[in-house]
């Protein structure tokens, strides 16, 4: 009964953090901000699929949709991010020496994205219920470098940022993951992608603002060219 609810848990966080994702999106500017607004509205999908890994684990839908959802889950959670993140910041991040430190952080992340979805994908993912915490073992992903590049490019890039929102989500992320990992390491994948999920709201807050100086540019370049038109017009006019 007990896992029963936490399965309806993720569902009721899908639906809050969805909404928030939607929201998030329509607040998009440029095509290069697409990606990182974006991640709350993943994050939510992912947790929409652990909602069915735990249906699964009590046998309420069938061996096949448990699979399919367990690897939904973990590709996600442990092949896509560590790549997905930085890239996301990449494309939005002005030029610099941040940008260019990130861009190292990218490629990184695309070779650990390499090595662990060939792993996933040849290694079964062992999952079971520990203390009602879904934990998610595999071979490839169980070494230490993989978590210290893991950690490096998701919540690094997001620290590097130029933008203290940005970095306020990274350091929310790495202190949430450490307190995970020191408290119930099992449960880091499933506990911590949660706990991001919530934590990525702040996102929504990110892309506001960024809204509001996009759209006060745009009024301002609107003024000007209304300003050099009627000039223009009032010569015309004159002739």
């Amino acid at each position: 009964m007990t896992d029963l609810y936490f399965s309806i848990l993720n569902f009721a966080f899908s639906a809050i953090i969805g909404f928030v994702g939607i929201m998030t999106l329509r607040k998009v500017s440029t095509p290069n901000e697409v990606i990182f607004a974006s991640l709350p509205l993943l994050f939510a999908l992912h947790q929409f699929t652990q909602a069915f890994v735990w249906l699964g684990m009590n046998h309420i839908i069938q061996e096949r949709a448990l699979q399919m959802a367990e690897t939904a889950y973990v590709f996600f959670a442990q092949g896509l991010l560590q790549f997905l993140v930085p890239l996301a910041i990449w494309l939005i991040e002005p030029k610099g020496i941040r940008k260019n430190i990130i861009a190292f952080f990218v490629f990184i992340g695309g070779f650990l994205m390499a090595y662990t979805l060939w792993g996933l994908s040849i290694i079964p993912t062992n999952v079971s219920i520990v203390h009602n915490i879904i934990y998610y073992q595999n071979p490839t992903t169980d070494h230490y470098w993989v978590a210290i590049i893991y950690i490096i490019t998701t919540c690094g890039s997001l620290i590097l940022s130029k933008n203290i929102w940005i970095q306020l989500f990274g350091w929310l992320n790495l202190s949430g993951l450490s307190f995970i990992y020191w408290y119930n390491h099992y449960g880091v994948t499933s506990i911590w992608c949660l706990y991001a999920a919530v934590t990525s709201v702040v996102l929504y807050l990110y892309f506001v603002k960024k809204r509001i100086k996009f759209l006060q540019t745009l009024k301002k370049n609107e003024s000007q060219w209304n300003n050099i038109l009627e000039i223009e017009l009032t010569k015309l006019t004159n002739r």
